[in-house]
């Protein structure tokens, strides 16, 4: 078996982004901010308060991110998307409705021959499909 996860860069503001989401998709969040993990002494005083790695699994999806600075990232945020696949077109629009506050909306929540979708960018930069095969 396979269980694919997603690692986010984000540009210091991982625990807001990662509180947000698991306000949207519910599950158990970590965070390690770098002053509390075992690699402490390889950084210097003024990245200590950042997260180093934050972790919120559910029942069938894991979101992973860090603060920290990665020059190779910052020229590909947004260019891999999230894809949530849910059971309902309710369950669509609410996980939609939230994920939009603060955000942008690309493609408002649509039917088609494959099923209900919406597309919509988050306040934090990360790309979302809103996804049900219900029509």
């Amino acid at each position: 078996m396979i269980k694919l996860s997603s690692y986010i860069n984000f540009n210091n503001n991982a625990t807001e982004a990662m509180t947000f989401y698991q306000e949207v998709l519910g599950g158990e969040l970590s965070l390690m901010k770098v002053k509390d993990s075992p690699m402490k002494d390889m950084f210097p005083a003024e990245l200590q308060d950042i997260i180093l790695h934050a972790d919120l699994t559910g029942d069938n999806f894991t979101i992973q991110g860090t603060d920290m600075a990665d020059s190779d990232v910052q020229d590909f945020i947004g260019a891999v998307s999230i894809s949530i696949t849910l059971a309902t077109k309710a369950e669509v629009q609410e996980k939609f409705d939230k994920l939009r506050q603060g955000g942008k909306v690309k493609h408002e929540i649509m039917t088609f021959f494959a099923g209900t979708m919406g597309n919509v960018t988050d306040k934090f930069g990360v790309r979302w499909n809103v996804f049900t095969d219900e029509q």
